[in-house]
């Protein structure tokens, strides 16, 4: 979750540590096949019981997607679909008109997952689609060591174009006497080992239209530290991947409704530029709406379309990978122990986004002098281990590169966000 109130394919069901996760995506990406085991961000290959602690789980094949319980859906060419719906809801959208909707629902039960390490906190992610009149509501609960269960939490109301009578939206703290919400991050007020994921999808009665989803998953980790210690440079020395640069600034004034440009959009500008590395985004009749002059207007579209309306913003980490993946990319939120974790991603040629904070002086040469909350992308490494990074916060696209020292964006990403970043690949 971005701290700024104005900011704010296949691979196997496994369970990782975080520099195990990367190593795994990327040995995925190559081969198809999983490591054997975790890895640890460091040459032992221990854990290291006093640092961030993370872990990864996704449901991505058909054959995942089948382990979990299933009312009214069924998955059809690896996919989540509507098949006969269970049950009818009224939907009065408290952003749009006043006038009640019915929509015909199933849902998608995963199975409980065991963290290895325990968490304090989670964020879910999902890639999907959702044709005229279909959204789709993400619930996760979480259990504790000692077997009490919470309650379901809504992480978001959610669909992937237009709909009338629909706007995207987390829903708010929800707090019981295990967790809460923060936006787009479910936060326990101990160490919880178990959690489970629910999705309900919807279509207005009287269509047969359904959402599609290719893919969903958490991660999970401890609480961010207080200081991080800067790894140590590894394979991804004098590695750089090609993204474009977009300044964030140069939207300033932008569609006030969704944000206003500027300093607000940082999330949805580190997003366009991966997506354009990928040789993706939207077309030119998908953001045909933003008038002629406006520079780079897949950026407005971005933030259009990850736009929260419940928290104001454009920096809900769940809805900026969701909108990523509706390119028919594989892009989820994962977190990353170190910036030796995030080497491996690099090394393979996938840029990062990267959830940042850091008070005045704490990042050298950066656009900003201190911030609660921004993204920008990681693209590579000098030969002496320096993060090359496009920080969309520069004036202009010209400034957009940048190179920092390790040690203080480390720090400024772990301590922020407990090492959030948003993976987007093919």
């Amino acid at each position: 979750m971005s701290r700024d109130p104005y900011y704010r394919r296949p691979m196997r069901h496994i369970r990782l540590s975080a520099a195990g996760a990367a190593l795994t995506l990327v040995v995925a990406a190559a081969v198809g096949t999983p490591a054997a085991a975790a890895v640890d961000d460091r040459a032992g290959g221990r854990p290291d019981a006093r640092r961030l602690q993370t872990d990864l789980h996704r449901w991505v094949t058909g054959t995942q997607l089948r382990r979990g319980q299933r009312a009214g859906v069924v998955v059809n060419n690896g996919a989540l679909r509507i098949g006969r719906p269970t049950g009818v809801r009224t939907w009065r959208d408290p952003y749009g008109d006043s006038r009640p909707h019915r929509y015909a629902y199933g849902t998608w039960l995963s199975p409980w997952v065991r963290t290895g390490a325990g968490f304090r906190e989670l964020v879910p992610s999902w890639s999907a689609t959702s044709p005229r009149g279909t959204w789709l509501q993400v619930q996760v609960r979480v259990r504790t060591a000692a077997g009490r269960t919470g309650s379901w939490d809504v992480l978001g109301r959610w669909a992937s174009g237009r709909l009338k009578g629909f706007h995207r939206t987390s829903q708010g703290s929800q707090p019981d006497d295990i967790a809460s919400v923060a936006v787009d991050t479910v936060r326990t007020d101990q160490l919880t080992r178990r959690w489970q994921l629910r999705l309900m999808l919807h279509r207005r009665v009287g269509t047969g239209r359904t959402p599609v989803v290719a893919s969903a998953g958490a991660a999970t980790s401890t609480r961010a530290p207080a200081n991080a210690p800067t790894s140590s440079p590894g394979r991804a020395r004098g590695e750089v991947v090609g993204v474009p640069r977009y300044s964030q600034m140069i939207h300033r004034g932008h569609y006030p409704r969704w944000g206003g440009g500027g300093q607000a959009w940082c999330s949805p500008t580190s997003v366009a530029m991966v997506l354009e590395s990928w040789g993706s985004g939207p077309t030119r009749r998908q953001y045909g709406w933003v008038p002629n002059g406006h520079r780079n207007p897949w950026v407005d579209h971005a933030a259009r379309m990850s736009y929260d309306h419940g928290y104001r913003g454009t920096g809900n980490w769940s809805f900026s990978a969701a909108y990523a993946g509706t390119f028919g990319l594989d892009a989820f939120v994962a977190r990353l122990r170190s910036l030796r974790a995030a080497e491996r991603y690099i090394a393979a040629g996938i840029p990062l986004v990267l959830s940042i904070a850091f008070g005045p002086g704490e990042l050298d040469g950066s656009p900003l002098s201190s911030t609660n909350g921004h993204l920008l992308v990681l693209r590579g490494f000098t030969s002496r281990g320096q993060p090359i990074v496009n920080d969309p916060a520069a004036a202009h696209n010209s400034g957009v590169r940048r190179v920092y020292k390790r040690g203080q964006l480390e720090d400024a990403w772990l301590t922020a966000s407990a090492g959030t970043a948003y993976v987007v690949r093919r």
